[in-house]
C-alpha cells in the first residue's frame, strides 16, 4: 500500500482572532482511517481533541464525526470539537447553505443532534457565508451531588472556604457528556486552582463524573454568567481552554438553582488563565440546550502516513 495524504486543519473555536479560544485539529475525508490509526493520529496532535469527519451511516444525518483525546479515548457529547469541524465545512463551502438560517443533522456515537448554520450575504449576489454554529445537545441530566467539599478543595489546590457558595453544591450534569459542576466563590480562587490530577480521578469517578468545571459568578465581563476552568485527569486532559460540553450542562444547573432563567442566552468565560480567552454562547428554551459560536482556521496541513 503506497504512502497515505490526509489533510487536516486547525480551527480555533470559540474565537474571533487567531491563537485565541480552544484549537481542534481536524482531519477530513477519514473514511479510510481505522479506529487505531485515528487514535494515533490524536496522539500525534496532542490537542485536547482531533474530530475526524465521516460520512453519515445514517440516512437522516449529514455528516458523522468521531472525536479522540490524546490518549485515545472517544469523547461523545457536541462541544468544541464538533462546533469547529461545522465551521469548517461551512466556511470551506462543505454545505449548502439556502439562507440566513440553514439546519443540518449531525450523527456523534449514538447521538443524532441538530446543528444551525446561521449566514449573511456579504453584498448582493454574494453567497451566503457562515457566521455562527449553533448546535443543539442532549436534554440536562442530574446526577450525583459531591458531599465533601474540604476533600475535593484540597484535590484542586483549594481551602474549603473557597467552594462554599450557599444554595450551590457541587453536582455532576450532563448535556451528552458527563461533567461536575463546581462552585468557586471567585474569579481569583479559580486562578489559584492547581489540582492534583490523581486525587482529582477519584473524586470524579466517586460521583461519575468525566471532567471538573469550576464556576464564579465573579466575570471579567459583568454581563457574563460565569468565569471557568476545566480540568479533565479521566480523559488526559490537563486543562481545557473552552469546553462546550462542560458549559451546556453548567447552563442549566444555573437555571436549576435559580441563578439564571430557563429561557436565556448567556455568555460563559473560559481560558483566561491560559491566556486563550474564550466566550461561549449557550441558549437554554426550557430543556433545549444550544451551544453557540465561530472559529478562526489557522492551519492546514497533510499527513503523510
Amino acid at each position: 500500500m503506497g504512502e497515505q495524504h490526509i489533510h487536516f486543519y486547525i480551527i480555533d473555536v470559540f474565537a474571533q482572532e487567531p491563537l485565541s479560544g480552544n484549537p481542534l485539529a481536524l482531519v477530513v475525508n477519514a473514511q479510510d482511517l481505522s479506529q487505531e490509526t485515528m487514535q494515533r493520529i490524536a496522539r500525534e496532535f496532542n490537542q485536547s481533541e482531533t474530530t475526524f469527519l465521516l460520512p453519515p451511516t445514517r440516512q437522516e444525518t449529514d455528516w458523522r464525526l468521531r472525536s479522540f483525546t490524546p490518549v485515545g479515548i472517544e469523547v461523545g457529547g457536541a462541544g468544541h470539537n464538533a462546533l469547529g469541524a461545522w465551521w469548517w465545512l461551512a466556511e470551506a463551502g462543505q454545505l449548502k447553505l439556502s439562507g440566513p438560517r440553514t439546519v443540518f443533522q449531525q450523527e456523534i456515537g449514538e447521538q443524532v443532534l441538530a446543528v444551525e448554520v446561521l449566514a449573511e450575504k456579504r453584498e448582493e449576489g454574494a453567497p451566503w457565508q457562515p457566521t455562527t454554529i449553533s448546535m443543539r445537545q442532549t436534554a440536562p441530566s442530574f446526577g450525583a451531588i459531591h458531599t465533601d467539599p474540604a476533600a475535593l478543595a484540597a484535590a484542586l489546590g483549594l481551602e474549603s472556604s473557597d467552594l462554599f457558595v450557599e444554595g450551590l453544591p457541587a453536582q455532576v450534569v450532563s448535556t451528552g457528556a458527563t461533567h461536575m459542576m463546581v462552585p468557586v466563590q471567585s474569579r481569583e480562587a479559580i486562578s489559584r486552582a492547581q489540582p492534583d490530577a490523581k486525587r482529582l480521578y477519584q473524586h470524579l469517578r466517586s460521583v461519575g463524573g468525566q471532567g471538573c468545571y469550576l464556576f464564579s459568578l465573579d466575570t471579567v465581563d459583568p454581563l457574563a454568567a460565569a468565569y471557568t476552568r476545566f480540568f479533565n485527569p479521566t480523559e488526559g486532559i490537563v486543562e481545557d481552554p473552552a469546553t462546550g460540553t462542560a458549559a451546556g450542562p453548567l447552563a442549566c444547573y444555573l437555571a436549576k438553582y435559580g441563578r439564571i432563567g430557563s429561557w436565556v442566552t448567556i455568555t460563559i468565560e473560559q481560558g483566561y488563565d491560559l491566556a486563550r480567552p474564550s466566550r461561549i454562547e449557550i441558549r437554554l428554551h426550557g430543556d433545549e440546550v444550544s451551544i453557540c459560536g465561530s472559529g478562526v482556521t489557522v492551519a492546514e496541513g497533510v499527513l503523510r502516513l
